[in-house]
């Protein structure tokens, strides 16, 4: 029999109709700062993000006395439990008020405050329990007693998911800082050809990582430049993917690995299934 979460609930005691499903998610944030890396790097940060709300939200959270918290994990988008918090107050803060040191950085707008209180019930889950969100990603806060989430997976302890492997990699560029510090570790001891693409045009772009931070810090240069390849640097990169093609052995010298990006270039140039590979030679 599948177990839900509002089995949980239950066993300790709480009232499925007192909480809300809380899943943070927000494409908005700054590289190195979405509510995931809050939540596991900067805790402070984190209970600043999530208790400051729009006003558009006080319909939505309603009365609840408790948050079941979610955050969006990388690689692949797992909705992860982070905690129980019970709601001690909340009030209207005026615009401009206070700065927010959670996502922007910028001042907020008229908002409520909701001062919450870690639970102890269900902390022996946080960080090792993932659920089925289900296909309604866009209504971030639900009520527990309508949504009976079925949960995936339950882990020993938390811990970063295995890195895929480097020709397995495939990442959105606005991504690569949210990466597991693991797999940043990874990439930036790496150098090779890489490519670029946009999956709603079917632009390419092949490049080489020789310089100090390897794949990681080539691609942290294309995020800054917001492409910085041929007609990338107007997209956004949310709409970039980048993947490795080719891992450079440890007797290459940058000149090798430009010769083998060029010898891609060469295989890719006249088409990558069936749309126009664009290529540059300088960097």
């Amino acid at each position: 029999m599948p177990i839900r979460f509002n089995h949980l609930l239950e066993q300790a005691e709480i009232d499925p109709s007192d909480v809300r499903l809380v899943r943070h998610q927000d494409g908005r944030a700054d590289r190195g700062r979405t509510p995931y890396h809050l939540w596991s790097n900067h805790p402070v940060d984190f209970m600043e993000y999530q208790s400051r709300q729009s006003l558009r939200s006080k319909s939505t959270l309603g009365k609840a006395k408790y948050w079941a918290v979610f955050v969006v994990a990388p690689p692949h988008g797992e909705t992860l439990f982070v905690g129980l918090y019970f709601i001690n107050s909340k009030k209207v803060i005026e615009s401009g008020f206070v700065e927010s040191v959670s996502i922007l950085g910028d001042k907020e707008d008229e908002h409520i405050y909701y001062d919450l209180t870690a639970c102890e019930e269900l902390s022996e889950f946080s960080g090792k329990l993932v659920i089925e969100w289900g296909k309604g990603t866009r209504s971030w806060v639900q009520r527990a007693d309508i949504q009976h989430k079925l949960i995936v997976e339950v882990r020993r302890e938390f811990a970063e998911e295995k890195f895929v492997g480097y020709l397995a990699f495939l990442s959105r560029l606005s991504e690569i800082d949210s990466l597991p510090k693991g797999w940043i570790q990874r990439l930036r001891e790496a150098k090779g050809i890489y490519l670029l693409s946009c999956p709603k045009t079917g632009e390419n772009y092949v490049g080489s990582a020789t310089g100090e931070g390897g794949f990681h810090g080539r691609w942290q240069e294309h995020a800054r430049a917001g492409g910085d390849a041929v007609r990338f640097n107007r997209r956004d990169p949310r709409d970039i993917q980048v993947c490795i093609l080719e891992v450079a052995g440890s007797s290459m010298l940058d000149d090798d690995i430009r010769a083998a990006e060029y010898r891609w270039i060469e295989k890719l140039q006249p088409a990558l299934n069936g749309h126009v590979t664009l290529i540059s030679s300088t960097r």
